[in-house]
């Protein structure tokens, strides 16, 4: 009985929970927007003007900063720092793991005298040394060699975090091994980043547009889970995977649709106002927030970034949107999958490129069949998505992705491109021979006079597929909601970098003979000939779907072992070596990391699964087989009918026999498994354990549906889902 009681204490602690009113609490955008960042604004007024013209340098074209202009720069990120009540301060850096790390050093130096001076130096801006013992490797150095370095971006602003006893300066930095291995996910970024801008720079000269620098742009839509934390704190799958593990399927979740745009409940929009403030505080453009499809799902989403600083953004936002729950008794769950049967959490990762002078080269314009540097730009990113849709896949591998890929609110694990009736009847002209006109989007009567005619797109949304264009951008839809965007930011920039030096080259090759309308013309035909298969404007979801990309060799990786060997493919690890974005060591040492991850993650899951069947549901289980056991003794005695008793005695019997037998099944299993490779152990542990985990599952959420209430000891669906 005293799980019981602890469970219902939760229930009565959620549903009395009130906020603390904050008198303090402002939100005037304009106001705090940025104040607690550095920018480049902001600092160039704190600069000498010739200091800053060398940082500009940097910043814009990469040049080398000398160490001079460094110590001018530290001295005046210090002055603003201190001036904010900061102490101390820490090279910010995002490691192999997926979350961010810091170490914090103090701006106070012991002096000759006995006292302590205020100091930050330019070699202290520049380089940091953590030690990297304790981050994943992948192979790239043994354990034992501990030595690691961050560099200071001078790209990203420095920011201030706060805590009520002190502030903290917070540098973004890359973080590498002693021989200059790329340890973290920021420095492969920066290089792809590096790529795109000289292959966009050249085609756009083709097109005779000159520009001082490319930006490819990235906006991503962050999707999550809030519930009561005295829930959380009952259910030691949420504390140690972020998800249910067992659970029986609610009489109600999501069918009714009514929390999707629906009202945002008090509590939870108090909580979303705060998040925004911080984030507004931090430079963070938050523009959306709304329920989303399950209930306890939400969403919140930003305007586009360049992308490096949109992937330290989306870092500080899982921040702040766990930090932050926490002040009003939430947890927030950024898992793909918290909640088996309802929709999961995905990462909508929007990418468009543009130049400093704020082109867009993805935007199509009124007449899309006439703006052939749109029609080029958009075909070498449909030929890069079908030539490495691999890769794609495997940016996107992680064990809780796997759960949601292919439910019925994610994508399939199938790469394929929606482009809308518009653009696919462009292409359609294009490979006929001719461009004549584009689909008209026109306005959209709705009836009554009373309501104003809408303007209508030209194309529909498509959201079962894993990559569409929507207007102005594509839309990585397939991305998970808890990992780093910086690894598909990374392959979207890699691979459409090699589709422009391919298109360039062919084009420059065709432009001696031909007028260049004409060449381009040829250049698009023949890349579309070879990329139209991964377009695809239906229902992802059917299984007619599933064998047309079969017939047309589209890849269908639908698990985690099955993407991540594509990774050290021939033609990855060339792509990556030509454009300087990872080395082929880098490459293996990813697909080490990742599926050790993967291999980590399914062995806590397991652990996790075996332990609340043993120490929680069997107990709870027992229990009630004696009071029903007692029932029926006393009832027999009485003489009384007692076959519903009975009936339910041997049902929760057998149940709890099932289970056991699993749990054997699930040790019998494990003690079998032989593979002594990593990709090996992440094809048994799928093939092998999972199947018996689900089982154990199945039985303890039958057990969970015929067990007395009063005794189950875990907070079920109906109430995480549902007490806010």
């Amino acid at each position: 009985m005293p799980h019981t009681i602890r469970r219902y204490d939760a229930l009565a602690a959620a549903r009395s929970w009130s906020p603390v009113v904050n008198d303090d609490f402002r939100m005037d955008i304009t106001n705090i927007f940025g104040e607690n960042v550095l920018d480049f604004q902001n600092l160039k007024s704190r600069l000498p003007k010739s200091v800053w013209a060398d940082l500009k340098k940097t910043i814009v074209n990469g040049e080398t900063l000398n160490s001079k202009v460094a110590d001018v720069v530290a001295l005046a990120m210090k002055e603003w720092a201190t001036e904010k009540g900061a102490t101390h301060y820490t090279h910010w850096f995002q490691p192999l793991t997926g979350a961010t790390a810091e170490k914090h050093d103090s701006f106070i130096t012991p002096n000759q005298g006995g006292g302590a001076v205020s100091e930050f130096s330019g070699k202290d801006l520049i380089q940091g040394e953590p030690d990297a013992s304790s981050f994943p490797s992948g192979g790239l150095r043994p354990t034992f060699e501990a030595r690691g370095y961050t560099a200071w971006d001078p790209t990203s602003p420095v920011f201030l975090m706060e805590n009520p006893n002190g502030n903290y300066l917070c540098i973004p930095t890359a973080f590498a091994s002693w021989k200059g291995e790329a340890l973290d996910h920021k420095t492969p970024l920066l290089r792809s980043i590096e790529a795109l801008n000289t292959q966009v720079k050249r085609a756009l000269k083709l097109f005779g547009v000159e520009t001082v620098r490319v930006i490819p742009t990235v906006g991503a839509e962050q999707e999550y889970f809030l519930i009561d934390q005295e829930f959380f704190y009952r259910r030691p799958d949420l504390m140690t995977s972020g998800r249910t593990l067992v659970g029986a399927k609610p009489p109600r979740g999501q069918e009714l649709d009514d929390h999707y745009f629906g009202s945002i409940p008090d509590r939870v929009l108090s909580y979303m106002l705060d998040v925004e403030r911080e984030l507004y505080r931090l430079g963070i453009p938050v523009k959306t927030r709304h329920n989303e499809v399950a209930p306890g799902q939400f969403e919140l989403a930003p305007i586009f970034e360049n992308s490096n600083i949109a992937a330290d953004h989306q870092q500080l936002t899982m921040i702040i949107l766990k930090k932050t729950a926490k002040r009003y008794g939430f947890e927030c769950l950024l898992h793909e999958k918290p909640f088996d049967g309802l929709n999961g959490s995905g990462k909508h990762l929007n990418w468009s490129l543009s130049t400093k002078e704020g082109l867009n080269l993805l935007e199509p314009g009124d007449s899309p069949h006439k703006n052939m540097r749109f029609l080029f730009f958009f075909s070498a990113v449909l030929w890069a998505v079908y030539r490495h849709q691999d890769l794609l896949r495997v940016s996107i591998a992680s064990a809780g992705n796997d759960h949601r890929l292919g439910a019925n609110e994610a994508p399939p694990a199938i790469i394929s491109v929606y482009i809308g009736e518009q653009l696919e009847d462009i292409i359609t002209q294009l490979l006929n021979g001719g461009l004549k006109n584009s689909i008209k989007s026109g306005l959209l009567g709705l009836g009554t006079p009373v309501l104003p005619h809408v303007p209508k797109h030209a194309g529909d949304r498509n959201r079962t597929s894993p990559f569409a264009f929507t207007g102005n951008k594509f839309e990585f839809r397939a991305v998970g909601s808890s990992q780093s965007v910086s690894f598909p930011t990374v392959v979207l920039n890699t691979i459409v970098s090699e589709a422009l030096d391919v298109f360039c080259t062919r084009l420059e090759g065709l432009i001696t003979e031909n007028d260049f309308e004409d060449a381009l013309k040829i250049v698009l035909i023949n890349s579309l000939k070879e990329s139209q298969k991964i377009i695809f404007n239906g229902d992802g979801y059917s299984d007619e779907w599933q064998k047309e990309a079969a017939r047309r060799g589209l890849l269908n990786l639908k698990s985690t072992p099955d993407a991540l060997p594509r990774l050290t493919d021939k033609k990855n690890i060339e792509l990556f070596e030509k454009y300087r974005v990872l080395s082929e060591t880098e490459v293996h040492s990813r697909l080490e990391i990742w599926a050790e991850q993967y291999l980590t993650t399914l062995t806590i899951e397991v652990d996790t699964t075996e332990a609340i069947a043993k120490t929680m549901v069997f107990p709870a289980a027992v229990r009630y087989i004696n009071e029903l056991a007692q029932a029926v003794t006393d009832t027999k005695k009485l003489d009384v009918k007692n076959s519903g008793a009975v009936a339910m005695l041997n049902t929760v019997s057998e149940a709890l026999n099932e289970l056991g037998d699993a749990l054997d099944r699930l040790a019998e299993v494990q003690s079998r498994l032989k593979s002594d490779n990593i990709i090996g152990k992440c094809r048994e542990y799928k093939e092998k354990v999972l199947p018996v985990v689900t089982d154990v599952r199945d039985a303890i959420d039958f057990l969970e549906r015929y067990t007395a209430d009063d005794y189950w000891p875990l907070p079920v669906y109906r109430e995480m889902l549902f007490v806010k």
